[in-house]
Protein backbone atom coordinates (compact mmCIF):
# COMPACT_ATOMS: atom_id res chain seq x y z
CA UNK A 1 0.00 0.00 0.00
CA UNK A 2 1.48 3.35 -1.02
CA UNK A 3 2.21 5.94 1.66
CA UNK A 4 -0.29 8.85 1.64
CA UNK A 5 1.16 12.13 0.41
CA UNK A 6 1.89 14.79 3.02
CA UNK A 7 0.52 18.31 2.97
CA UNK A 8 2.39 20.52 0.49
CA UNK A 9 3.28 24.08 1.49
CA UNK A 10 5.17 27.04 0.05
CA UNK A 11 8.02 26.27 2.45
CA UNK A 12 8.69 23.09 0.43
CA UNK A 13 9.39 25.29 -2.60
CA UNK A 14 11.36 28.02 -0.87
CA UNK A 15 13.82 25.87 1.10
CA UNK A 16 16.85 26.26 -1.16
CA UNK A 17 20.51 27.16 -0.79
CA UNK A 18 20.22 30.36 -2.80
CA UNK A 19 23.93 31.12 -2.78
CA UNK A 20 24.56 27.61 -4.09
CA UNK A 21 21.93 28.08 -6.81
CA UNK A 22 23.48 31.43 -7.73
CA UNK A 23 26.86 29.77 -8.15
CA UNK A 24 25.38 27.23 -10.57
CA UNK A 25 23.72 30.00 -12.57
CA UNK A 26 27.01 31.93 -12.75
CA UNK A 27 28.71 28.94 -14.33
CA UNK A 28 25.75 28.44 -16.68
CA UNK A 29 26.05 32.05 -17.85
CA UNK A 30 29.83 31.87 -18.29
CA UNK A 31 29.60 28.61 -20.22
CA UNK A 32 26.83 30.01 -22.45
CA UNK A 33 28.90 33.08 -23.33
CA UNK A 34 32.07 31.06 -23.80
CA UNK A 35 30.49 28.43 -26.05
CA UNK A 36 28.69 31.03 -28.18
CA UNK A 37 31.83 33.04 -28.84
CA UNK A 38 30.15 36.24 -27.66
CA UNK A 39 31.60 39.00 -25.51
CA UNK A 40 28.91 39.12 -22.84
CA UNK A 41 25.19 39.70 -22.47
CA UNK A 42 22.50 42.34 -22.87
CA UNK A 43 19.37 42.40 -20.72
CA UNK A 44 16.23 44.51 -20.60
CA UNK A 45 15.76 45.93 -17.10
CA UNK A 46 12.22 46.93 -16.20
CA UNK A 47 12.54 47.66 -12.50
CA UNK A 48 10.81 44.39 -11.62
CA UNK A 49 12.17 41.42 -9.69
CA UNK A 50 12.96 39.07 -12.60
CA UNK A 51 14.99 41.48 -14.71
CA UNK A 52 16.74 42.92 -11.65
CA UNK A 53 17.73 39.42 -10.50
CA UNK A 54 19.04 38.51 -13.96
CA UNK A 55 21.06 41.74 -14.08
CA UNK A 56 22.72 40.92 -10.75
CA UNK A 57 23.46 37.35 -11.87
CA UNK A 58 25.04 38.56 -15.13
CA UNK A 59 27.23 41.12 -13.36
CA UNK A 60 28.40 38.60 -10.77
CA UNK A 61 29.08 35.97 -13.44
CA UNK A 62 30.71 38.09 -16.14
CA UNK A 63 31.80 41.35 -14.56
CA UNK A 64 30.10 44.69 -15.14
CA UNK A 65 32.18 45.54 -18.21
CA UNK A 66 30.67 42.60 -20.15
CA UNK A 67 27.02 43.41 -19.40
CA UNK A 68 24.78 45.92 -21.20
CA UNK A 69 21.39 46.95 -19.81
CA UNK A 70 18.50 48.54 -21.68
CA UNK A 71 15.62 50.32 -19.97
CA UNK A 72 12.75 50.53 -22.46
CA UNK A 73 9.70 52.31 -21.05
CA UNK A 74 6.61 53.51 -22.80
CA UNK A 75 5.59 56.48 -20.60
CA UNK A 76 1.92 55.93 -21.44
CA UNK A 77 1.97 52.56 -19.63
CA UNK A 78 5.22 52.43 -17.61
CA UNK A 79 5.12 54.01 -14.13
CA UNK A 80 7.95 56.46 -13.51
CA UNK A 81 8.72 54.57 -10.28
CA UNK A 82 9.65 51.49 -12.38
CA UNK A 83 11.99 53.57 -14.51
CA UNK A 84 13.62 55.05 -11.41
CA UNK A 85 14.05 51.61 -9.83
CA UNK A 86 15.66 50.31 -13.02
CA UNK A 87 17.91 53.35 -13.38
CA UNK A 88 19.08 53.24 -9.76
CA UNK A 89 19.92 49.53 -10.04
CA UNK A 90 21.92 49.76 -13.28
CA UNK A 91 23.80 52.77 -11.92
CA UNK A 92 24.56 50.99 -8.64
CA UNK A 93 26.15 47.98 -10.38
CA UNK A 94 28.05 50.13 -12.89
CA UNK A 95 27.09 48.43 -16.16
CA UNK A 96 26.84 50.16 -19.52
CA UNK A 97 23.22 51.15 -20.07
CA UNK A 98 20.83 53.14 -22.20
CA UNK A 99 17.24 54.24 -21.75
CA UNK A 100 15.07 54.10 -24.87
CA UNK A 101 11.58 55.57 -24.92
CA UNK A 102 9.66 53.12 -27.11
CA UNK A 103 6.51 55.27 -27.34
CA UNK A 104 7.51 56.91 -30.69
CA UNK A 105 8.17 53.44 -32.15
CA UNK A 106 4.77 52.20 -30.91
CA UNK A 107 3.14 55.31 -32.43
CA UNK A 108 4.69 54.63 -35.84
CA UNK A 109 3.33 51.07 -35.80
CA UNK A 110 -0.07 52.23 -34.57
CA UNK A 111 -0.39 54.90 -37.26
CA UNK A 112 0.71 52.44 -39.96
CA UNK A 113 -1.66 49.56 -39.20
CA UNK A 114 -4.94 49.83 -41.20
CA UNK A 115 -6.94 47.73 -38.73
CA UNK A 116 -5.86 49.57 -35.56
CA UNK A 117 -8.93 50.98 -33.74
CA UNK A 118 -8.19 52.15 -30.20
CA UNK A 119 -6.07 51.57 -27.09
CA UNK A 120 -8.94 49.65 -25.48
CA UNK A 121 -10.06 47.41 -28.34
CA UNK A 122 -6.47 46.68 -29.41
CA UNK A 123 -5.05 46.35 -25.90
CA UNK A 124 -3.68 42.81 -26.25
CA UNK A 125 -2.05 43.04 -29.71
CA UNK A 126 -0.70 46.51 -28.88
CA UNK A 127 0.66 45.26 -25.56
CA UNK A 128 2.37 42.32 -27.24
CA UNK A 129 3.73 44.73 -29.85
CA UNK A 130 5.48 46.64 -27.06
CA UNK A 131 7.13 43.39 -25.92
CA UNK A 132 8.23 42.60 -29.47
CA UNK A 133 9.64 46.10 -30.00
CA UNK A 134 11.75 45.64 -26.88
CA UNK A 135 12.97 42.30 -28.24
CA UNK A 136 14.11 43.88 -31.51
CA UNK A 137 16.04 46.56 -29.63
CA UNK A 138 17.77 43.96 -27.45
CA UNK A 139 18.82 42.00 -30.53
CA UNK A 140 20.03 45.17 -32.22
CA UNK A 141 22.43 45.73 -29.33
CA UNK A 142 23.29 42.02 -29.23
CA UNK A 143 24.23 42.04 -32.91
CA UNK A 144 26.11 45.33 -32.70
CA UNK A 145 28.23 44.39 -29.69
CA UNK A 146 28.36 40.58 -30.12
CA UNK A 147 26.32 39.78 -27.01
CA UNK A 148 23.82 37.15 -25.95
CA UNK A 149 20.30 38.28 -25.09
CA UNK A 150 19.62 37.19 -21.52
CA UNK A 151 15.95 36.48 -20.93
CA UNK A 152 14.18 37.34 -17.70
CA UNK A 153 11.43 34.71 -17.72
CA UNK A 154 11.06 32.46 -14.67
CA UNK A 155 9.72 28.91 -14.50
CA UNK A 156 6.25 30.00 -13.35
CA UNK A 157 5.80 32.27 -16.38
CA UNK A 158 7.23 29.70 -18.77
CA UNK A 159 5.02 26.84 -17.58
CA UNK A 160 1.77 28.85 -17.76
CA UNK A 161 2.77 30.68 -20.94
CA UNK A 162 2.72 34.12 -19.34
CA UNK A 163 5.05 35.74 -21.82
CA UNK A 164 4.83 37.17 -25.32
CA UNK A 165 5.76 34.75 -28.07
CA UNK A 166 8.68 36.30 -30.00
CA UNK A 167 8.64 39.15 -27.50
CA UNK A 168 10.13 38.57 -24.05
CA UNK A 169 10.06 34.87 -24.97
CA UNK A 170 12.64 35.44 -27.74
CA UNK A 171 16.01 35.17 -25.99
CA UNK A 172 19.29 33.26 -26.09
CA UNK A 173 19.54 32.13 -22.46
CA UNK A 174 17.16 31.98 -19.50
CA UNK A 175 19.26 32.30 -16.32
CA UNK A 176 16.25 31.99 -13.96
CA UNK A 177 14.15 29.76 -16.20
CA UNK A 178 14.29 26.84 -13.75
CA UNK A 179 13.21 28.88 -10.70
CA UNK A 180 9.63 29.60 -9.67
CA UNK A 181 8.61 33.24 -9.13
CA UNK A 182 8.56 32.84 -5.35
CA UNK A 183 12.08 31.37 -5.46
CA UNK A 184 13.29 34.24 -7.65
CA UNK A 185 12.13 36.72 -5.01
CA UNK A 186 14.24 34.94 -2.39
CA UNK A 187 17.22 34.76 -4.75
CA UNK A 188 16.84 38.49 -5.42
CA UNK A 189 17.16 39.21 -1.69
CA UNK A 190 20.20 36.94 -1.45
CA UNK A 191 21.83 38.91 -4.28
CA UNK A 192 21.18 42.27 -2.65
CA UNK A 193 18.25 43.46 -4.76
CA UNK A 194 16.33 46.07 -2.71
CA UNK A 195 13.13 44.83 -1.07
CA UNK A 196 11.04 47.42 -2.93
CA UNK A 197 12.02 45.62 -6.15
CA UNK A 198 12.24 42.04 -4.84
CA UNK A 199 8.66 42.11 -3.56
CA UNK A 200 7.09 44.52 -6.06
CA UNK A 201 3.89 43.15 -7.65
CA UNK A 202 4.87 41.53 -10.95
CA UNK A 203 3.79 43.24 -14.17
CA UNK A 204 4.78 43.04 -17.84
CA UNK A 205 3.54 46.67 -18.14
CA UNK A 206 2.05 46.02 -21.57
CA UNK A 207 -0.82 48.44 -20.93
CA UNK A 208 -1.76 51.02 -18.31
CA UNK A 209 -2.40 49.49 -14.88
CA UNK A 210 -1.26 46.06 -16.05
CA UNK A 211 -0.44 43.73 -13.14
CA UNK A 212 0.17 40.00 -13.52
CA UNK A 213 -1.85 38.62 -10.61
CA UNK A 214 -4.86 40.83 -11.43
CA UNK A 215 -4.84 39.61 -15.02
CA UNK A 216 -4.31 35.97 -14.06
CA UNK A 217 -6.84 36.01 -11.23
CA UNK A 218 -4.55 33.96 -9.00
CA UNK A 219 -1.48 34.72 -6.88
CA UNK A 220 2.01 33.52 -7.74
CA UNK A 221 2.14 31.72 -4.40
CA UNK A 222 -0.85 29.66 -5.52
CA UNK A 223 0.50 29.21 -9.06
CA UNK A 224 3.86 28.00 -7.77
CA UNK A 225 2.29 25.60 -5.28
CA UNK A 226 0.13 24.09 -8.03
CA UNK A 227 3.00 23.84 -10.53
CA UNK A 228 5.37 22.39 -7.92
CA UNK A 229 2.79 19.75 -7.00
CA UNK A 230 2.11 18.81 -10.62
CA UNK A 231 5.58 18.97 -12.18
CA UNK A 232 8.03 18.37 -9.33
CA UNK A 233 6.07 15.99 -7.11
CA UNK A 234 3.99 14.45 -9.94
CA UNK A 235 0.79 14.74 -7.93
CA UNK A 236 -2.38 13.82 -9.81
CA UNK A 237 -4.43 16.95 -10.60
CA UNK A 238 -7.44 15.78 -8.61
CA UNK A 239 -5.28 15.40 -5.48
CA UNK A 240 -3.71 18.88 -5.63
CA UNK A 241 -6.60 20.76 -3.92
CA UNK A 242 -6.63 18.56 -0.82
CA UNK A 243 -2.83 18.52 -0.50
CA UNK A 244 -2.36 22.27 -0.99
CA UNK A 245 -5.63 23.78 0.21
CA UNK A 246 -6.04 25.58 -3.13
CA UNK A 247 -9.48 25.55 -4.77
CA UNK A 248 -10.03 23.01 -7.55
CA UNK A 249 -11.06 25.70 -10.04
CA UNK A 250 -7.70 27.42 -9.63
CA UNK A 251 -5.86 24.13 -10.18
CA UNK A 252 -7.92 23.59 -13.32
CA UNK A 253 -7.14 27.13 -14.49
CA UNK A 254 -3.36 26.64 -14.13
CA UNK A 255 -3.53 23.31 -16.00
CA UNK A 256 -5.50 24.96 -18.80
CA UNK A 257 -2.99 27.82 -19.06
CA UNK A 258 -0.19 25.28 -19.33
CA UNK A 259 -1.97 23.29 -22.04
CA UNK A 260 -3.07 26.33 -24.07
CA UNK A 261 0.45 27.76 -24.08
CA UNK A 262 2.22 24.57 -25.16
CA UNK A 263 2.92 26.08 -28.60
CA UNK A 264 4.96 28.84 -26.93
CA UNK A 265 7.41 26.31 -25.49
CA UNK A 266 7.90 24.31 -28.69
CA UNK A 267 9.49 24.91 -32.05
CA UNK A 268 6.99 25.85 -34.80
CA UNK A 269 5.21 22.82 -36.25
CA UNK A 270 6.16 21.63 -39.70
CA UNK A 271 5.15 18.80 -41.99
CA UNK A 272 6.96 15.58 -41.00
CA UNK A 273 9.81 14.65 -43.34
CA UNK A 274 8.41 11.15 -43.87
CA UNK A 275 5.31 12.70 -45.44
CA UNK A 276 7.44 14.52 -48.02
CA UNK A 277 9.42 11.31 -48.62
CA UNK A 278 6.26 9.48 -49.63
CA UNK A 279 5.97 11.79 -52.62
CA UNK A 280 9.46 11.24 -54.00
CA UNK A 281 9.26 10.32 -57.67
CA UNK A 282 11.38 7.36 -58.75
CA UNK A 283 13.35 7.57 -61.99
Amino acid sequence: MSKPLARISLDDILKLDYQGIAGEIYEFIRDSVRSSGTRGAVVGVSGGVDSSTVLMLLVNALGRERVYALIMPDPSVTPESDVEDARSLVESVGVKWNIINIAPIVDVYRSSIPIYESEDSDRLPLGNLRARIRMTLLYYYANKYNLLVAGTGDRSEILIGYFTKYGDGAVDILPIGTLYKTQVRRLAKALGVPDRIAFKPSSPRLWAGHEAEKELGITYEEIDLILYSLFDLKVRPEEVPKLTGIEADKVKKVIEMHERSRHKREMPRTLPLEVVSRYKISE
